[in-house]
Parts: C-alpha cells; structure tokens; sequence
C-alpha cells in the first residue's frame, strides 16, 4: 500500500458531494487495490448503533451494537483497531467465516464526532501493518470530507 492510493482517494472525494457515491466509490477503490482482503466497506451510526453502509465482498453484518465486535469497540473507543487474529478478540463478530485479520478506523464528523467507521478485512493473519494503518488513517481523513 502506498500515498498513491491516497492520491486516488483524494481525487475522487473532491469531485463529488453526495455521501453515498462517495463511500461507494471509496470501498471500491480499495477493494480493486489492496491485495490479500475479503471485505472492505463502511459502518456508518444510525439510531444508536451501527449499520452497514456501501461496501466490497461478501454479504455482511447489517447492524453492529455500538461497543460490540471490533468495529463497535473502534467506534466507542474512538481509536483505530488493527487485530491480527480476529478469533482472539474478545466478541468478535463473525460476519464472514473466511476474515482472520481486521482494520477498523474510526471516522468523524467536522465536530470530531464518531459518524461511521472504515472496516477492511483479510483471510490472512496479521495482513495489516502499521504503515498500512497509517496510510488507511489518512484516507479516513478524505473520507471524512465527504460527511461535511
């Protein structure tokens, strides 16, 4: 993973001001560029918890409680969650059998609050490293803009 990608990001964000096709259009760009992953998409809050926004990949959990599975505890904690084996979380939600490993990045509101999160899943243990947690982070940055 590389700044390309957030260049990428960037130029499609600032062409567009609807939520939807941005965060369409986000998942689809990492989920054609990042390779090793099974699932990439966005939870966004709705009434209380979280609900499943535009995503890549299999069917997926449609309503995640706030504080439960690793993006609930990302959304609440306000911290990014990079979980090397998603089997030793404590709660984790199983939405698809085949995930071992798992970033989630919190995403916010010009107001700095919690409005969504950025969920990327892999079959591969220990896919996510620091720097693609940094590079991913900034992109949440772009996504960011699109909530505004």
């Amino acid at each position: 993973m590389d700044k390309l990608l957030v260049k990428q990001m960037e130029a499609l964000i600032t062409k567009e001001d609807w939520l939807i096709t941005n965060l369409s259009n986000a998942s689809a760009l990492l989920w054609s560029e990042l390779q090793d992953i099974n699932w990439a998409g966005f939870y966004l809050i709705r009434d209380g918890e979280l609900v499943l926004g535009p995503f890549q990949g299999k069917v997926a959990c449609t309503h995640i409680a706030l504080g439960k599975g690793v993006c609930g505890t990302a959304a609440v904690e306000d911290s990014t969650k990079r979980i090397e084996n998603v089997h030793d979380f404590p709660g984790h939600i199983a939405c698809d059998s085949a995930s071992n490993s798992e970033i989630v990045i919190p995403i916010h509101s010009s107001k700095g609050t919690v409005v969504g999160v950025l969920d990327i899943d892999s079959p591969l243990f220990g896919r996510f490293s620091v720097e693609d947690q940094e590079i991913l982070e900034d992109i949440v940055k772009i996504v960011e803009k699109a909530f505004d």
